[in-house]
């Protein structure tokens, strides 16, 4: 076998590696991100229908909305401790 057919080979390969590697990232921070909205609307959710039950109601809006979604449950309590400093 030929060495340049082997370099070219290992290159192709690297580059595939790196490629993959490169376009990994992205996806990764998307589904990050993604777990984290879903996880902080739900508890947006479960807080205002449990929080009826002890006068708790955070309002949703795209700001809270927003937050809940970036920051998950520390942006829901951050939401909270905020309502409750301003009342």
């Amino acid at each position: 076998m030929d060495i340049n057919i082997l370099i070219a080979f290992a290159l192709g390969v690297l580059l595939v590696y790196l490629i993959g590697r490169v376009m990994m990232v992205p996806l990764k921070f998307i589904f990050k991100l993604l777990i984290n909205a879903i996880i902080g609307g739900i508890f947006l959710w479960v807080v205002n229908y449990l929080g009826t039950y002890f006068n708790i109601h955070i309002p949703l809006n795209p700001i809270t909305a927003l937050i809940a979604g970036f920051l998950g449950i520390p942006g829901i309590i951050t939401l909270f401790v905020i309502q409750q400093i301003i009342k």
